[in-house]
């Protein structure tokens, strides 16, 4: 599959994907609530050893939540359909720049590119939770870098041709709408 067969695919298309991909995350984000209810009902000693310090917290958030919504999208992108759930819905597919299927390596890149800006939220509401100081200016800059972050990928993918925000440019990959196949130009 060559990448000029099908247009890239637009912020309003992607965002859709995200919402339809946010279901089954949120079905799992449930489970992980009710489970944390029923153990902390069950022994205080495990809820505060996995969330009672600012460290602590952000390595369990990690291991149950950004770990396998990570693993998610970079296993789900990598595979044959080339393409999550919430993407497979809306006719988007993940690819390399020749058009083909991304390795899992370039996959699981790509994810963590993608994810910089929601674990550096993560780590900055950790650190506010137990400090004693809220009005610190690293906060500032933690939130700030975050929202930078996430608008830097947002004109990235308005501005370019191929509709590429920075993990994509970085990771060397596309994201193309194959359900509209580009119409070859009369001349």
């Amino acid at each position: 599959m060559s990448s000029e067969r099908y247009p890239p695919a637009g912020l309003w298309v992607r965002g859709r994907a995200f919402a339809l991909d946010y279901l089954p995350i949120a079905a799992y984000l449930s489970l992980i609530v009710v489970a944390g209810v029923v153990a902390s009902r069950m022994g205080q000693p495990v809820a505060n050893r996995l969330f009672g310090g600012p460290l602590s917290g952000e390595a369990s958030g990690f291991l149950l939540i950004t770990l396998p919504v990570g693993l998610y999208f970079a296993l789900s992108e990598a595979s044959p359909r080339r393409a999550t759930w919430g993407k497979g819905r809306t006719g988007l597919q993940v690819t390399d720049l020749a058009g083909g299927r991304m390795s899992r390596a370039r996959s699981l890149s790509r994810t963590a590119l993608k994810f910089v800006p929601w674990e550096l939220a993560h780590a900055c509401i950790w650190q506010i939770s137990f400090a004693v100081d809220r009005s610190s200016p690293v906060y500032v800059v933690g939130f700030a870098t975050v929202w930078l972050l996430v608008a830097a990928n947002v004109v990235s993918l308005l501005a370019s041709p191929k509709r590429q925000t920075l993990y994509d440019r970085i990771a060397g990959t596309l994201v193309v709408s194959r359900s509209l196949p580009v119409r070859p130009s009369r001349g």
